[in-house]
């Protein structure tokens, strides 16, 4: 059973666990440099990348600008084809809605394709709890399902674990020693899941993107689940976030060209699926009801806002999670929600109104701007981070030290006088614990990040320094100059003024 990810103690207290745990860096790190560099590969084999960029955010920012009209749009159009649409304010009322089909449909049991609003939703663990069988159909997801644990990327799941362990976990599903070979385990999971896609009752879906002028759904994979999932079972449930909207088919060229190379680094998944509505008569396979669920959850109070409402332009690529060298050490259960990496950092926030709970995970970034970099909507994210820890501030969640050490930061900074002083009081106090160049003290502000690295030591000679005497120097041979090209006019003149009274007397 999938479970919800731990918020047990801080983001901080969490990545100490990860920071400690050397294979989950190494998987990580591993994973995520493949990805990224077959982004790069991707996005320069295209040619025009920035162009795409800018093109994929425009459509974005004005379908979000328009929602309630897509929105409408887009629900005229599915139910015209057949397909009952169901809004959900927030979780609770997301589940009833998924319970209540469950129960009218007698089902038994749920096979699921790859959707982090369930995870977002915890859907799993409502379905089981009344009885449902639920299996994920993703490989990545069915691992993890098995582990009890939550998505650790947005994109591969299961990017912490190695064969070994999957090895493992697997035999124990199995019954039997399974050996750690990539391709004998795929096989018993492909058996495995066959069986479970021919018995389930509901096949349950996300949704990549919805088309408004059709009111279609569209899927992207590489496994082939989502199109058995999506075919087999009798009724189909799409859990779909309200800002999946894109307004045409003409857009989803430009976000089909975006998400894959963003994501995998692929010019296409292997699969792009898309559905409008049950099985008609003439259909040979497809669900006989179909149903989506259009999820709120906090997004609307993003809408207006003008510091966050971009971040509902998010196609969930994972870009920002490949290039994050915070994420890359410390993976994503670290971040304690269903989205981790930068995306999460502020997504979390922005969907959970209890403040006090998350007012830590805005922290848990550099501020490099990577992300931006690497995100193919170019969404602002290190922006709202710091918007973040405003508001965590303004809100009262503010740290006492920090504040205090902040006001002094100001008062040094503020007066050069001052600033020169305490470089120069640093120099002196640093002697007693520099070592080998660097500083290694695990104590007080020091001990957070000394326990992973070395503090290098404050230069001996400062820039501000190096500029006075450079500036003595300028001066002292602007000066030599001077003097230098007055001597010589000098002399110039007397020359000159010798040679006119030569002529004269030559002439007398």
């Amino acid at each position: 059973m999938n479970t919800a990810h731990s918020t047990h103690g801080t983001v901080k207290e969490r990545a100490d666990v990860a920071l400690n745990n050397d294979f989950l860096r190494k998987a990580v790190r591993f994973t995520t440099e493949r990805l990224r560099s077959g982004k790069q590969s991707a996005a320069m084999e295209h040619g025009n990348w920035e162009e795409w960029r800018e093109r994929g955010r425009q459509i974005r920012l004005h379908t979000i600008a328009h929602l309630d009209y897509y929105l409408n749009l887009f629900v005229d159009n599915a139910r015209k084809n057949g397909v009952h649409v169901h809004f959900a304010p927030d979780t609770v009322a997301a589940t009833d809605i998924v319970m209540t089909i469950a129960r009218h449909k007698q089902a038994q049991s749920v096979v699921k394709s790859k959707s982090m609003v369930s995870e977002e939703l915890h859907i799993n663990r409502a379905l089981e709890l009344a009885g449902i069988e639920t299996v994920e159909s993703d490989l990545g997801e069915y691992i993890i399902q098995l582990a009890g644990e939550g998505p650790s990327h947005i994109v591969i799941p299961a990017i912490h674990k190695n064969r070994y362990q999957i090895a493992e976990l697997l035999s124990e599903d199995a019954g039997e020693t399974l050996p750690p070979d990539t391709t004998v385990l795929a096989g018993y999971v492909r058996r495995k899941l066959r069986e479970k896609f021919l018995g389930a009752d509901i096949g349950m879906t996300g949704c990549n993107f919805a088309i408004a002028e059709t009111g279609s759904m569209v899927l992207f994979e590489n496994e082939g689940n989502a199109r058995m999932v999506t075919t087999v079972p009798k009724t189909q449930i799409t859990l779909m976030g309200m800002e999946r909207i894109i307004p045409s088919w003409e857009d989803l060229e430009v976000m089909a060209t975006l998400l894959p190379r963003s994501a995998t680094g692929q010019r296409l998944t292997m699969y792009m699926s898309g559905i409008t509505g049950p099985k008609r008569t003439a259909d040979g396979d497809g669900p006989e009801e179909m149903h989506i669920v259009i999820v709120d959850n906090g997004r609307s109070q993003q809408l207006g806002d003008p510091e966050f409402q971009e971040l509902l332009n998010c196609i969930r690529c994972g870009a920002c999670l490949n290039v994050c060298p915070v994420y890359r050490q410390i993976g994503g259960h670290s971040y304690g929600g269903t989205y981790s990496g930068p995306i999460g950092a502020v997504l979390t926030p922005a969907l959970n109104r209890n403040v006090a709970e998350w007012d830590d995970i805005a922290n848990a970034s550099s501020l490099c701007g990577a992300c931006y970099e690497a995100c193919p909507v170019k969404i602002p994210l290190h922006d709202m981070l710091v918007y973040l820890r405003r508001r965590k501030v303004e809100r009262g969640h503010g740290n006492r030290w920090e504040s205090i050490g902040m006001k002094g930061f100001a008062t040094v900074m503020g007066n050069s006088k001052r600033l020169h002083l305490a470089l120069k009081m640093g120099q002196l106090f640093q002697k007693p614990i520099v070592k080998d160049n660097g500083i290694t003290l695990k104590l007080g502000p020091l001990k957070g990040w000394n326990t992973y690295r070395v503090m290098p030591k404050m230069a001996d000679h400062s820039f501000r320094d190096s500029w006075s005497e450079l500036q003595k120097e300028t001066e002292q041979q602007s000066h030599q100059l001077d003097d230098s090209i007055k001597e010589r006019m000098e002399r110039i003149v007397r020359e000159r003024s010798q040679r006119k009274t030569g002529g004269d007397i030559h002439e007398n």
